[in-house]
């Protein structure tokens, strides 16, 4: 589009990141070279979903192909030459694309293009997908939601997910702080500070003492699991 855009990416790696790095910093050295400026092109860093693709993924390659037309850019999206439609209805080709997988969604391969075609063009006033997504993270029904979930609180590496969209889902603060005593009062300061993310400043504030006194609680804790 003229001030942003969408990609569909499958990669079986936690590269993605790197890949956007590597595609944004190439465009802005080329676009500056281009235009003789200097300094960022892109504001802020990209915006990821994870997407269930048996569910969602056919509607939201069909959301993105007409983003031109909604935006009165273009009348039918095969106008639009910054878009992978083209080739995915087999008027050109783009040799970094996949398409297989989405013309496999319609039962006759012979016309699979021109089928994909009709679906594309009968969206025109269909609602956004993007209005499904919950926690500025899950665009999926609830099995694959709690899968990812599942993932997340197993996996320590979550680079590829921004803090913020990591604990959306996470428990509230009055979940994790029910305790009977003072020492299920501290382990639950502990593990809303470890494993839910909260900071010291929001458990001290939530339990009403000073963060000082938060921070000798999980230090003290971790020493006792380092013994």
């Amino acid at each position: 589009m003229n001030n942003h855009y969408h990609l569909l990416i499958e990669t079986p790696y936690a590269n993605l990141s790197r890949g956007m790095r590597q595609l944004n910093g190439l465009y802005t050295q080329r676009f500056n070279r281009k235009h003789q400026r200097v300094g960022h092109l892109f504001q802020g860093r990209y915006q990821a979903i994870l997407v269930d693709k048996d569910n969602y993924l056919l509607e939201l390659s069909r959301y993105v192909a007409l983003n031109p037309v909604r935006a009165k850019i273009v009348k039918d999206p095969k106008d639009w030459e910054w878009s992978a439609y083209q080739a995915t209805t087999g008027h050109k080709g783009i040799s970094c694309l996949t398409t297989d997988w989405i013309l496999s969604q319609f039962d006759n391969k012979q016309k699979a293009s021109s089928l994909y075609q009709a679906f594309v063009l009968s969206g025109i006033k269909a609602e956004s997908p993007l209005k499904a997504v919950k926690g500025q993270l899950f665009l999926g029904q609830e099995n694959f939601i709690d899968k990812i979930k599942h993932l997340m609180s197993v996996t320590e590496n979550l680079r590829e997910i921004t803090k913020k969209q990591r604990y959306v889902t996470r428990l509230s603060l009055n979940e994790i702080l029910k305790y009977q005593d003072k020492k299920s009062r501290d382990q639950a300061m502990y593990e809303a500070h470890q494993q839910y993310g909260y900071t010291l400043k929001d458990i001290a504030e939530y339990i009403g003492v000073h963060y000082t006194t938060v921070s000798r609680v999980i230090k003290r804790i971790e020493g006792e699991e380092e013994k």
